[in-house]
C-alpha cells in the first residue's frame, strides 16, 4: 500500500479523508442522523454526537489509516464542505494472503435515493482494488431488512455468500446480516497478494 490520499473527487462529491480536523462536520453528521440510523447501528456510545469525541474518534481513525488498517472516508458537496453527507470506512483491513477489508458506510437520511452512495462507494473500491492500496476482496454486512442497502450493493457487484446468525446487537435484539463480497476485477485465482 502506498501513501494514504487526503482525498477523492467524483462528479458531483468530495471525499475527505477522515481526520480531527473534520470533528464538527462529523459531530453534526451524526446528531442528524441519530434516529434515522439507529435501527441499523449498533448502539453508540454519548460521545459519538460530541465535537470532543469525533475528535478522539478521528485521531485514532488517522492513527489507523497510517498504520495501513484503515480507510476513511467523508462525503460532502463541493459547495457545502462544512456539512457532511455522508462516510465510508474500510476497516480490519488485512494484507497477504487475505488481501481484504471490511466495508461500512451510511449517508444522510436527506440525501438518500440521489445515487450518491453508489457514486461516492465506485469511487472508494476502484482506490481499493488499485495498486495503491491493493485489495482483492472486500465485504460488506447487512440486515436483510435494509433492502435499499443490499440494493445498492448488488448494483456495485456485490455478491451474496451467505447468513450470518444473530451477527449484531442492534436496534434492542440480536439481529441476522447478509454477507455479501465484492472481488478485484482482473485479479486471476492464482495470481498471489502483491
Amino acid at each position: 500500500m502506498t501513501p494514504a490520499l487526503s482525498e477523492l473527487r467524483t462528479e458531483r462529491l468530495w471525499l475527505r479523508a477522515s481526520n480531527p480536523a473534520l470533528a464538527d462536520a462529523a459531530c453534526d453528521y451524526y446528531r442528524r442522523n441519530r434516529e434515522p440510523h439507529a435501527r441499523w447501528n449498533p448502539p453508540q456510545p454519548a460521545s459519538m454526537f460530541t465535537a470532543e469525541g469525533q475528535r478522539e474518534r478521528l485521531a485514532a481513525s488517522a492513527d489507523a489509516i497510517a498504520a495501513g488498517t484503515l480507510i476513511g472516508w467523508w462525503l460532502f458537496l463541493p459547495d457545502a464542505p462544512d456539512r457532511a453527507l455522508g462516510q465510508i470506512h474500510l476497516s480490519q483491513m488485512a494484507r497477504a494472503p487475505f488481501c481484504n477489508a471490511m466495508l461500512g458506510y451510511s449517508i444522510d437520511a436527506a440525501n438518500e435515493g440521489q445515487g450518491l452512495m453508489r457514486e461516492a462507494l465506485a469511487a472508494v473500491l476502484a482506490d481499493a482494488f488499485n495498486e495503491r492500496v491493493g485489495l482483492r476482496r472486500v465485504q460488506a454486512n447487512v440486515r436483510p431488512e435494509n433492502t435499499r442497502s443490499l440494493a445498492l450493493l448488488d448494483r456495485l457487484g456485490f455478491e451474496r455468500e451467505g447468513l450470518a446468525r444473530e451477527y449484531l446487537f442492534i436496534d434492542g435484539a440480536w439481529r441476522d446480516h447478509v454477507l455479501t463480497a465484492l472481488r478485484a476485477p482482473g485479479w486471476p485465482a492464482d495470481r498471489a497478494p502483491t
